[in-house]
C-alpha cells in the first residue's frame, strides 16, 4: 500500500488556497518541510497529523487517502 499523505497535502493545501508557507507557519514547520512531503520525500511526523488534518478540516483517514472519495 503506497501512502498518498503528501499528495492529499498538496490538493488540500491548494483548494484551501493556501500556500506552502502559509500551510508552514499555520504548522510551525518550515516550507522546506512542506515540500519535501509534497514530493513524496518524507512524511510529515506522526505528531503532525492531527494538526494537518485539522487545518484542512477532514479527517485522518481522509488525509490518508480513505475517505468519501475513494469510496
Amino acid at each position: 500500500m503506497e501512502l498518498q499523505i503528501g499528495h492529499n497535502i498538496k490538493r488540500l493545501r491548494r483548494a484551501r488556497g493556501l500556500t506552502q508557507r502559509q500551510t508552514a507557519e499555520q504548522l510551525c514547520v518550515s516550507t522546506q518541510a512542506v515540500s519535501k512531503w509534497e514530493r513524496g520525500l518524507t512524511y510529515p511526523d506522526v505528531t503532525l497529523l492531527l494538526p494537518i488534518a485539522e487545518l484542512f478540516c477532514v479527517t485522518l483517514d481522509e488525509l490518508f487517502g480513505r475517505g468519501a472519495a475513494e469510496e
